[in-house]
């Protein structure tokens, strides 16, 4: 255990060794934080609020606030939990850059007031919207529209006050700039923006002075559907995040539940995952490259990318069913095995790709335009990476060695031989390389997967968890009634409150649970890679020429559903 100072200092209180939570009370949780920075837990992973409101075991208070924290060696984390007296806490935006937009996202979602924090305002809501959508006492059939745009003019004013271009007077009018600036909106109906984001920026000339980011124009509540649904009925919602690999999605929910579930899935079941895990994580790189080069103007590349993407999903189809959102993962399994003749098609997809990657990349890798448009642009620092919580391949691409596949090894990933793929810089140029060298390292992967594949099950032999098969539901009393009880009750889940993640295509994707024993789950928060990196966003395009702006938000191939849930 690497935060052993932290869990003695606090000896008196309750620590829970599987789910890697201490409880403290509220006076120490801020104290605790603070020495669990300084013993290195200075990779902040997520926030979170837990509305115990309608909780069928009595607990203290209705609010807890919670404090996911992993240490810089990756190889351990801590959950520290207390709860609230009253709906409001102190900022520790002091020790994490992350800590910014995940307090206002808890303040959107359930009203906790972080005080001294530097911008408290809504995130993923709108700003005309009234109560907090995640209370558990706000109905989810409640609706509200949005009638205006919210003014951004504000927030920008107080950046620009901060770089001493404008001034504010007693009354807290801002002066007018001292330069000649002009501000303009990139989105959030923009081809160049990847999704419905807004970014205000302050230009002189070509230059980004500063920038506001607005998100939330697809927020669509996938937590609080969550509350309603069963944990299988979850898993097609899974899918809409990061909708470029929905099959590792569906792996990072249902491997979250089956640890609270003490389940161990069969071999088979384990190697098929990894298998579509690397094929979707190849998906996802060939979709942000393409798009990354279409926006630099180089559209041949793009066709290159692109087609081997195309036989990729018409394998899914043929193995799921779906092209895109496949829903192919079932708590304790999957739903379909592997097709017959699948390990031919796989072959003839990763020639494809590895011809289709090496022909783009041979064009740009010696380009002077490719690299005069992304070598030291938009670069971020390690320490500015780790402090804003980013993960996957914009952390390896400031040279940060962070891989849960290699740190934090989980199912085969110990017995496959890949490399973790780094850069230095941590500039466009960086990001772009580590990508197209994690395409070559899924391939390698899938390579000794195809033909390795072992015999057996793909689902756990549990008729509490897995649906029986279709002719014991239609013969016999008990599957009908296995049947009916397991698709309206749901898989039910010993309470417990839980974090697990896995190493997903854009970084560490996690899911925090919070079950109350019954089929449904009280509580689900995503940890989303994406919403993170859209934090990161505005400090490493400040100071940058307006058109690299455009490719750096490319760079950090945001996912517009896994950032806006």
């Amino acid at each position: 255990m690497m935060f052993e100072k932290v869990l003695r200092f606090y000896k008196d209180s309750e620590y829970d060794e599987k789910s890697h939570t201490l409880s403290l009370k509220e006076e120490d949780i801020f104290s605790a934080v603070e020495l669990t920075f300084k013993e290195g837990g200075e990779y902040l992973l997520d926030i979170t609020i837990t509305d115990y409101l309608d909780y069928v075991v009595t607990k203290e208070s209705r609010f807890a606030l919670v404090y996911i924290i992993r240490h810089k060696k990756f190889q351990d984390y801590i959950i520290l939990k207390a709860y609230l007296k009253e709906p409001k806490c102190l900022s520790i935006c002091h020790l994490y850059k992350a800590a910014d937009w995940l307090e206002r996202e808890c303040y959107d979602q359930y009203g906790v007031v972080f005080q001294n924090h530097p911008n408290l305002s809504r995130i993923l809501n709108h700003w005309q919207f009234k109560g907090h959508p995640l209370r558990k006492d706000y109905p989810i059939t409640k609706g509200q529209l949005c009638t205006d745009a919210v003014d951004l003019m504000p927030q920008m004013n107080e950046k620009l006050l901060n770089m001493g271009l404008v001034t504010k007077d007693k009354k807290g009018n801002f002066s007018e700039p001292s330069k000649d600036l002009m501000f303009i909106n990139i989105g959030p109906s923009h081809p160049a923006t990847h999704g419905t984001i807004r970014n205000f920026c302050a230009m002189d000339g070509e230059s980004v002075i500063a920038n506001v980011s607005e998100i939330g124009y697809l927020h669509r509540g996938f937590e609080k559907s969550c509350e309603n649904h069963t944990y299988n009925q979850i898993i097609p919602y899974t899918d809409r995040l990061d909708y470029c690999s929905a099959t590792t999605n569906n792996v990072a929910f249902a491997k979250t539940i089956e640890e609270m579930l003490g389940i161990q899935l069969p071999p088979r079941a384990i190697a098929i995952r990894v298998l579509v895990m690397e094929l979707s994580r190849v998906i996802n790189h060939l979709v942000c490259l393409a798009a990354q080069l279409v926006d630099m103007g180089a559209l041949t590349n793009y066709w290159y990318l692109y087609n081997p993407r195309e036989s990729s999903y018409n394998f899914f189809s043929k193995l799921t069913g779906a092209r895109l959102t496949n829903s192919y993962m079932r708590i304790g399994g999957m739903s379909y095995d592997l097709y017959e003749g699948y390990e031919d098609d796989l072959k003839i997809i990763i020639k494809e790709i590895e011809e289709g990657v090496g022909t783009a990349f041979s064009l740009v890798e010696h380009n002077r335009i490719f690299q005069d448009r992304t070598q030291n642009i938009c670069s971020i620092s390690a320490e500015d990476a780790l402090s804003f919580g980013l993960s996957g391949p914009n952390l390896r691409a400031c040279g940060v060695n962070y891989d849960m596949r290699n740190s934090n090894p989980y199912y085969l990933y110990k017995d496959l031989d890949f490399d973790v793929v780094l850069g230095s810089v941590g500039d466009i140029y960086d990001r772009i390389m580590v990508r197209f060298e994690e395409i070559r390292q899924s391939v390698r992967i899938m390579k000794q997967l195809i033909g390795n594949i072992p015999d057996g099950n793909i689902c756990v032999d549990n008729p509490a968890i897995i649906l029986p098969p279709k002719e014991k539901v239609y013969g016999s009393i008990e599957g009908t009634m296995n049947q009916f009880k397991l698709i309206y009750e749901g898989v039910k889940v010993p309470a417990q409150e839980y974090y697990s993640s896995i190493e997903a295509t854009n970084g560490e994707l996690g899911f925090y649970v919070v079950s109350n024993g019954t089929g449904y789950p009280h509580k689900v928060k995503v940890k989303a890679p994406s919403f993170t990196a859209m934090a990161a966003y505005t400090s490493m395009v400040e100071g940058s020429m307006l058109a690299d702006a455009v490719l750096n938000l490319g760079s950090i191939n945001i996912i517009a559903g896994e950032m806006d849930r």
